[in-house]
């Protein structure tokens, strides 16, 4: 599944392209997790403002309303510019996509083989369908409001253990289990440990972390792992550093030790026994 860092490295790749770009055209596919909320005709003739992202969430702003994305299990944007004699037709779907969005800059097409992935259209924000899938996310890693001391009063509250804790988005959102596992990891904390046996310092070894290893994949492009790309084709490399994701049975990269794996909640947690402690 595309994480935190794919969709915002998605989200980069086409944000400069298709800002201030006019909607000509809209196709719609099979059905996706969710409708589109509108009629697809109902797009026509708006403008995309901006790119911006929530959580796994990309949100196109136009004039009026918003399109909401979710990329699902497997899905993946792509965005060509078009020559000038091209900007009144739009092609037909190909095969696995779902969606295309025909603007004045060029087509945004979503890709998604499992359609889990999603586009749905708002009038606001405060629209319930938006409050619905929004509302409850917790605050972004990346951004000012991911504040030391709420996050570790809101660690101290919990019972769970701190792998399905940072996957739960309640704490923090995006951080899915590429990087919990590689945070768990530079952070020096055993995915078993429960969220409030963790002292203050260690709270902000994982703050810090947190923050050190998302921004360092969104660096290298994300995790190409399957076929992830950005919206121009390009791959993502950071599956190539992980200290301990999809490493089980090799020596860990720091002491040698053989990193394990376990299951916690239908999820495979990676982790090395010597560096990270309970």
């Amino acid at each position: 599944m595309p994480e935190l860092p794919e969709v915002e490295v998605t989200r980069r790749s086409i944000a400069g392209r298709i800002a201030g770009a006019q909607i000509h055209g809209v196709l719609l596919g099979g059905v996706l997790r969710w409708p589109l909320n509108c009629a697809p005709e109902d797009l026509l003739g708006h403008r995309v403002q901006a790119v911006r992202r929530r959580g796994k969430y990309l949100l196109l702003d136009l004039d009026v309303g918003v399109l909401l994305i979710h990329l699902g299990m497997s899905g993946r944007l792509s965005f060509a510019h078009q020559p000038s004699s091209e900007l009144d037709k739009l092609d037909k779907l190909g095969k696995h996509e779902h969606f295309a969005l025909q603007t004045s800059l060029g087509t945004l097409r979503l890709k998604d083989p499992r359609r889990f992935g999603a586009v749905v259209y708002a009038q606001s924000e405060q629209d319930a369908v938006i409050r619905k899938l929004l509302g409850r996310l917790g605050p972004e890693p990346l951004g000012a409001d991911f504040d030391l001391q709420a996050f570790q009063v809101a660690l101290a509250r919990s019972k769970a253990a701190i792998k399905p804790g940072l996957l739960s988005g309640k704490l923090v959102v995006g951080v899915g289990n590429i990087y919990a596992c590689e945070v768990l990891f530079q952070a020096g904390i055993h995915p078993e440990t429960r969220c409030c046996d963790l002292d203050h310092l260690r709270m902000e070894r994982l703050h810090q972390a947190i923050r050190a290893v998302l921004e360092r994949a969104i660096q290298r492009g994300g995790s190409t792992l399957r076929d992830f790309s950005d919206a121009q084709g390009q791959a993502g490399h950071f599956q190539l550093e992980t200290m301990v994701y999809a490493r089980a049975g090799q020596p860990c990269r720091v002491c040698a030790s053989t990193v394990c794996v376990i299951r916690q909640g239908q999820r495979s947690s990676f982790f090395c026994p010597a560096c990270q402690k309970p």
